[in-house]
């Protein structure tokens, strides 16, 4: 059983290092993502190195692995390797090998569904074969340009996110082309039990900028409370 709160969920991936790290988190943000070994695009930083960083974190902070791991062992390897019992798995991934990293009650999954123009079926389906393996869900946006599935900074119909989080049993997250002018209004759409950025809290440099950060964790919550009845 999960020991993470997904209610209110924000999460800041594509961590380039411990500098930036500490940024996070001093804007409000629990939880820190990690993207490596990609089959499109480039590593932030170096598994050693995002080892360090996440074994620097102590609660209410988490790492986050984000990885296109399709085996139990591979994730196994992974999560002992970084440090982090969260792994949110990006590539195609088959229910026996979602059972066998579950038999490990320590690993929490997040479980993403890449949406492009033409597999809202397709992802449907997966949704009710996979929640009962998974304690989490993470829409984001396909960039059919590219061939990437994250970081692309590029949003998705919010009704078909919207759709996935009414139907689930597991929280949904809502990622893709969310930054601080757009999440507000992305979270009252939706209805997600979190939200992750990459991209949309960056500079031209690349790095995190620290009010865009400040920005967006505070349109995040604001949204957050609306939804919850809070002032």
């Amino acid at each position: 059983m999960s020991e993470i709160n997904f209610k209110n969920f924000i999460q800041v991936a594509g961590i380039i290092d411990q500098t930036e790290a500490d940024l996070v988190k001093s804007c409000g943000v629990n939880f820190l993502g990690f993207p490596l070994r990609l089959p499109v695009n480039k590593e932030d930083l170096t598994e050693e190195n995002a080892a360090k960083i996440i074994n620097n974190l102590k609660a209410p902070f988490h790492g986050v692995i984000i990885s296109y791991s399709s085996t139990a062992d591979e994730v196994f390897e992974l999560c002992n390797k970084l440090g982090s019992n969260i792994i949110q798995l990006h590539g195609r991934i088959s229910i026996d090998e979602l059972q066998k990293i579950k038999r490990n009650p320590k690993i929490v999954v997040i479980k993403s569904l890449v949406i492009t123009e033409e597999n809202f079926e397709q992802l449907k389906k997966d949704l009710v074969e996979m929640e009962n393996f998974v304690d989490a869900f993470i829409t984001d946006t396909f960039d059919p340009k590219t061939g990437a599935s994250g970081a692309t900074g590029k949003t998705h119909d919010w009704n078909i996110s919207k759709t996935f989080a009414e139907i689930s049993k597991k929280p949904l997250i809502l990622a893709g082309g969310l930054n601080s002018e757009n999440v507000y209004e992305a979270i009252i759409k939706v209805n997600p039990a979190g939200v992750d950025v990459h991209t949309g809290v960056e500079n031209s440099n690349g790095r995190k900028d620290k009010k865009l950060l400040e920005k967006f964790v505070s349109e995040a919550e604001k949204a957050f409370n609306f939804i919850n009845g809070e002032k």
